[in-house]
């Protein structure tokens, strides 16, 4: 599968959950868009886009157990946490609740919002190593009188574990809790059942595991939280319809929903990535990728096993918290400093992260990774002793 991918034959790429990487046909179907639109721009975004985006969205959804009309396009997973985090029109005094393994950027959000509110923003302590049967519990258990949302990734970023949204979702809308699911890690990595989850708001990125070009993924917004969702940028979404000087997309399909007349008209944009989701979509079918996550996540967990047999360190969660991308901990005290050393000296591209002062090598295992790319990163930390 490496000759599928575009990747650089001389580098070992163990770090596809930073921005994923996508298959050459894919591409190759993205930039055919791209050339497509240039031919007439007008035609292609002022007469054809709401369209094609329609039939991109109908795919995604029907991938995700959702409806396109809950869908929208956004450019990254972080963009629709803005989007949610700038619409739920904190008080003063309100509560959003998180845990201590969220994405920093999607903190950042989140506590700018909770600023500029008078509101607050409180993580929960998820203690190392993880137990997934008591997750749900720590973070409810941590609900106050003023916990208006709660936000959770599917799966963490730094820690790399999966965490049982479906059961949080359930309990929160019992208690009239408000939830937001970063899932930028889980479309084509785990199964991803939007209606089985039940988040008020779930955030994705196709860029990474779903192996779609850069700049796509999606929003999705229980039908009853949809009126209240607002976009970060007001254009011709807010405008009436058919007052658009014919410059909105909507000349091609009348049916565009109210969720995405507000979200996905933001001006001028290159819709590319979004119509060559579809594309991804069909290539990790033709190639069976439930074989290969389950290979994927067999390789990194056996690799995980002998990170650990040779330093002796205690792993982080059992090999059923993980999927293909696992957290193995390091001996290491500057986690920076180890991922130049590696790519540097061995030409492997790897994130070091930092999670409740323990270093971890956080290995992504993808269908173009070989044995060999696992030995060597497993020889070049023996030579690094850690």
């Amino acid at each position: 599968m490496r000759d599928a991918f575009l990747l650089d034959p001389d580098i070992v790429f163990l770090n596809h959950g930073s921005f994923g990487a996508c298959p050459a046909e894919v591409f190759e179907t993205y930039q055919r868009w791209q050339r497509e639109l240039e031919r007439n721009p007008v035609e292609f975004l002022g007469r054809r886009s709401a369209g094609l985006l329609h039939n991109a969205r109908e795919r995604l959804a029907a991938l995700l157990g959702a409806r396109a009309a809950d869908l929208v396009f956004v450019p990254n997973a972080t963009t629709g946490v803005n989007i949610v985090a700038r619409s739920l029109q904190l008080q003063p005094g309100d509560e959003v609740l998180a845990t201590d393994h969220e994405y920093g950027a999607c903190d950042a959000t989140w506590q700018r919002a909770c600023q500029e509110a008078g509101a607050h923003y409180r993580r929960v302590a998820i203690p190392l190593p993880y137990d997934a049967q008591a997750w749900a519990d720590q973070v409810m258990n941590a609900v106050g009188p003023r916990t208006r949302a709660i936000f959770a990734s599917h799966i963490t970023s730094t820690t790399a574990l999966i965490f049982p949204v479906a059961e949080l979702c359930g309990r929160a809308r019992q208690a009239g809790i408000a939830t937001l699911i970063d899932g930028a890690h889980a479309p084509g990595h785990v199964a991803v059942d939007l209606r089985s989850i039940g988040a008020d708001f779930y955030t994705g990125n196709c860029h990474k595991w779903l192996c779609a070009p850069k700049g796509s993924a999606f929003l999705h917004v229980r039908p009853e939280r949809q009126a209240a969702i607002d976009a970060t940028v007001v254009s011709w979404g807010y405008v009436a319809e058919g007052t658009g000087g014919g410059h909105t997309g909507f000349d091609a399909y009348t049916g565009v929903t109210p969720l995405e007349r507000r979200l996905q008209w933001q001006g001028t944009r290159d819709i590319a990535a979004y119509l060559a989701v579809s594309a991804a979509i069909d290539f990790q079918a033709r190639h069976d990728w439930p074989s290969w996550q389950a290979r994927c996540h067999a390789l990194a967990c056996e690799t995980l096993h002998r990170m650990r047999g040779r330093n002796g360190l205690p792993p982080a969660a059992p090999d059923s918290a993980y999927g293909q991308m696992v957290t193995m901990p390091v001996s290491a005290t500057d986690g920076e400093a180890l991922r130049r050393w590696l790519f540097e000296q061995h030409r492997i591209e790897v994130p070091v992260t930092m999670h409740g002062g323990a270093v971890f090598v956080r290995l992504s295992v993808q269908v173009y990774n070989s044995q060999a790319d696992l030995d060597a990163l497993i020889h070049a930390l023996a030579e690094a002793g850690v």
